[in-house]
């Protein structure tokens, strides 16, 4: 074996252009995948659509603040931190470090050295001494520790905000972050190692959702690492009546890795990858092309990208460094309390079954099964077979009890599950008795509060009893019962689809506006505006302004409510929401020396010009106005020479 001096002066003498590793390859197209809404804490901006879709709304009502507020207020105990330090004058220099890792994980040279130096502190699964108190993070040089990260890690200005603001005002946030952390990044990592990539991209499910399996913004993103649907469904997560595979901290994680593994290939480098999840790979190559640099701090100075994908890479590297070593940023053990790690048995079940039964069989509470099945969406496993059985996660040690106890229970005592969309007119109680259940089992396995919930087109998971023995049925609705479902008599039931509040018809109500007669007129079974106009001998154009209804004849709702104007001169804007239409702006009444309309919302200068037949450029002279596109909706407008 040669001599360590040797060695260590081969290995100081490799260029850094000369790494042994092997080269990164390249290209597939990105979706954006959106940021939980923690990441606008500091920028302050509502997130850009990716330019390749936007995302489908569609209903989540499983997916709601109150799971995500409660999944943070449940944290555990704390995670200890870096394992025993080394002695520090023991271990070699950080240049020596950064070298070595250069040289890649089987590189012979890297392993006769681990064999020559014979010290801990280079294995990868050792922990590294404790940082000192970092006092000025501005001046801080990150060199020092680049070699403890598996990424890119640089002090640039935005970086040092960041941590600034974790440990100022996202200080909480942070809090939760390390806490789930914890649970979450030791099941993540070695995912994330076997698609190749560096196991510190971890915290980018950090910056995303706080590691939270419940995280759902406002642009429909889900999940530990925020998939929207589309790009879910891209990287094989199902997403159906039954489950939101974004939700699963795993099969999201193999997703997001295959992602950004497809990222790093097409884009060359990490801060471009990372960006390109954020806002689409598409936007990220075209600015690469056009600027001739695929060094993302110059870019970020250009324009094209986001404000907040400009700070979505120092989000991340701030995050990194400062969860990877909490003590040297401020952050004491105490404000930490770890959830434990993420550790389960599987059992394969054969047809859809209850979670109340299956937590009574594994002798669990039923929220640790939801815990470590967050893509469930219904209070049941989804329909399985012989062929597919659906794999459910229990608590570790709690699988031999439960395939023990499980198998007892008979099928007659079990429930099978349906589904009914809901439709115009069904109420509950009709639904319960078409398929021999009860009201409050339905309500129980939809988490339904009240029957008064029912809207048209939601779909229900019926639970229907598999035998003749109600047994099943009865304990689901004294379950229900302790946990405050309430259940109406039939007789004072709403039906579905009924419009709230009673249904104007005719004329409603007529009263005086500056000087001149309005009525409100409640529409009735076969009116249309021809047949309204010619009630009041006005015009289905003057019916039109004055409700603010667009040019095409809408379709009229009955028990909407219209404005008419018998005389014909005043206009009272009005604006239709679901089917009613309710008053929203007034015109002025004209002034001594012009007429003054009051804009309404959705109108233009252009709008107003057209209507009573002047110019823009006359309204902005006569108004004093400079710039079009800043009016307020409310602003009164002189529609005539001062």
């Amino acid at each position: 074996m040669p001599p360590l001096s040797l060695l260590l002066l081969t290995l100081a003498s490799l260029p850094a252009s000369e790494s042994i590793s092997p080269p990164m390859p390249p290209p597939p197209p990105g979706m954006r995948v959106l940021a939980s809404d923690e990441k606008r804490l500091l920028t302050g901006e509502v997130p850009q659509e990716p330019e390749a879709e936007a995302p489908t709304a569609v209903e989540e009502p499983e997916a709601t603040s109150e799971e995500v507020e409660s999944e943070s207020a449940e944290l555990e105990e704390l995670r200890a931190l870096e394992g025993a330090t080394l002695d520090p004058a023991a271990r070699p220099s950080a240049e020596v470090m950064q070298s070595l890792r250069r040289l890649g994980l089987a590189n012979p040279l890297r392993m006769r050295m681990l064999d020559a130096l014979d010290e801990p502190t280079f294995r990868e699964d050792d922990s590294l001494a404790p940082l000192p108190l970092i006092t000025d993070v501005a001046t801080f040089d990150v060199g020092q520790i680049q070699d403890r990260y598996d990424i890119p890690v640089e002090m640039q200005p935005l970086v040092a905000q960041y941590i600034q603001f974790f440990q100022g005002p996202g200080r909480r946030w942070f809090r939760k972050w390390m806490s789930r952390a914890a649970r979450y990044v030791p099941v993540m990592q070695p995912i994330l190692e076997q698609y190749g990539l560096p196991k510190d991209t971890v915290y980018l499910a950090m910056i995303e959702s706080g590691f939270s399996a419940h995280a759902y913004s406002w642009a429909h993103a889900a999940g530990p690492w925020q998939f929207i649907s589309s790009t879910g469904k891209q990287y094989g997560l199902k997403q159906d009546f039954w489950v939101d595979e974004r939700r699963d901290p795993i099969k999201a994680t193999h997703a997001a890795a295959s992602y950004l593994k497809d990222l790093k290939r097409e884009l060359g480098h990490w801060y471009l990858a990372w960006a390109g999840y954020n806002t689409g790979s598409g936007r990220v190559r075209r600015m690469v092309e056009r600027h001739g640099t695929n060094d993302f701090w110059v870019l970020s100075e250009e324009r094209g990208l986001a404000k907040e994908t400009k700070h979505y890479v120092p989000k991340l590297i701030a995050a990194a460094l400062v969860a990877k070593h909490p003590s040297a940023f401020g952050f004491s053990e105490s404000e930490f309390e770890p959830e434990p790690v993420l550790e389960f048995d599987e059992a394969e079940l054969t047809d859809a079954a209850d979670l109340d039964v299956v937590a009574r069989a594994a002798g669990v509470p039923v929220k640790a099964v939801q815990d470590l099945n967050p893509e469930l969406k219904r209070w049941c496993t989804p329909p399985a077979s012989e062929k597919k059985p659906y794999k459910l996660r229990l608590p570790r040690g709690a699988g031999t009890q439960f395939a023990e106890n499980y198998k007892r229970i008979s099928p007659t005592e079990r429930l099978s599950f349906k589904v009914h969309k809901v439709k115009r007119g069904d109420t509950l109680s009709q639904i319960a008795e078409r398929f021999g259940t009860a009201s409050e089992a339905i309500l129980q396995m939809n988490q339904l509060k009240s029957a008064r919930t029912l809207k048209l087109g939601m779909e229900l998971v019926i639970p229907v009893p598999a035998g003749k023995s109600g047994g099943a049925i009865a304990s689901k609705v004294a379950q229900a019962r302790r946990s405050g479902v309430v259940v109406h008599r039939p007789e004072e039931e709403v039906p579905a689809g009924t419009p709230k509040g009673p249904v104007a018809t005719g004329p409603v109500k007529t009263e005086k506006v500056n000087g001149r007669t309005r009525v409100t007129y409640g529409v009735q079974s076969g009116d249309s505006l021809w047949v309204i106009a010619t009630k009041f001998n006005v015009s289905v154009d003057e019916l039109k302004k004055w409700n603010n209804l667009g040019r095409r004849t809408p379709t009229l709702q009955v028990g909407s409510l219209l404005y008419v104007w018998p005389d014909g001169a005043g206009v009272t804007q009005v604006q239709e929401r679901s089917g009613t239409v309710v008053a929203k702006h007034t015109v002025a009444a004209a002034k001594p020396g012009g007429r003054v309309h009051t804009l309404a919302n959705g109108e233009t200068l252009w709008s107003v010009a057209q209507r009573y037949g002047v110019t823009v450029e006359d309204i902005m002279r006569w108004n004093n106005i400079k710039d079009h596109r800043t009016i307020p909706v409310g602003r009164q407008l002189n529609l005539s020479a001062p």
